[in-house]
């Protein structure tokens, strides 16, 4: 692992692996939230952007064309 950034608090490794780990001072690791949180701050990790929701008149027309089909089916 290569050492990345080392404050009073933690020290920031990045792994092989390309990710990160983070060690605070006590030499307990940090993990779960507060590493997410640590790592964002440090400007080492991006908070993923919502993703858009769906356009709803396409939900619609999905809905009115299996409704068509189950009244074809119904015809039968």
């Amino acid at each position: 692992m290569k050492l990345v950034k080392k404050t009073a608090e933690y020290a920031i490794f990045e792994r092989n692996d390309k990710r990160y780990a983070i060690r605070a001072a006590g030499r307990k690791w940090i993990n779960g939230e507060e590493k997410v949180a640590i790592l964002q701050k440090e400007g080492l990790l991006k908070k993923p952007e919502p993703k858009p929701e769906p356009e709803p008149e396409a939900a619609a027309e999905e809905e009115v064309a299996a409704e068509a089909e189950a009244s074809e089916g119904d015809a039968e």
